[in-house]
């Protein structure tokens, strides 16, 4: 499909893309549900409840699910926020483990649309925007378990005018081997 991101904005309001994050199976076999994405697309919360098919073998939360928790929602609101007409790519994720998550842990990323103007500013005459940002998982008693931060790459989608001067693999090899492309006007 040419514009997935135009797509996901016009099938699926934040509630239902909310279900099928949920049921992703990146996110699903790793326990993580995601219980709130702001209509807006500002924010998302996400919970991850310890048990014992998704411990480590000291009784805490597994430190790739933590990583997992957090994962595609900057990229993803990024996307959201800027609309159709942008590349949007989680460049990094680096999460920090500060001590054992059980139970119940959640974390809330927050992309504010002064965050999204800048990236639109900083890519409006071609450039790429680098961005970090970052969150707080944190146990049901307040503490903080980790810390994660990711940096999100963003840049203008080439028009559709640019792509359709760009030769094909198969316009290539008719090239190579007759000289000429057969599609060739």
């Amino acid at each position: 499909m040419k514009n997935d991101s135009a797509l996901v904005r016009r099938i699926m309001s934040p509630s239902t893309f909310r279900i099928g994050m949920s049921l992703y199976p990146p996110l699903l076999f790793a326990g993580v549900r995601v219980e709130h994405i702001a209509d807006d697309w500002t924010s998302v919360r996400v919970r991850h409840r310890v048990s014992w098919w998704n411990r480590n073998h000291n009784g805490a939360a597994f430190g790739g699910t933590l990583s997992a928790m957090t994962d595609p929602f900057f990229g993803l609101m990024a996307a959201q926020q800027l609309g159709p007409g942008y590349v949007v790519w989680n460049t990094s994720v680096s999460t920090r483990f500060l001590k054992p998550g059980r139970g119940t842990v959640t974390a809330t990323m927050q992309l504010t649309p002064d965050e999204t103007s800048a990236m639109r500013a900083a890519t409006a005459d071609g450039g790429k925007s680098v961005t970090s940002h970052s969150t707080e998982i944190v146990a049901s008693d307040g503490s903080v378990i980790a810390r994660a931060e990711q940096q999100v790459y963003v840049r203008r989608a080439k028009t559709a005018s640019t792509e359709q001067h760009q030769p094909t693999s198969v316009a290539l090899d008719e090239l190579a081997q007759n000289g000429t492309p057969s599609t060739a006007k």
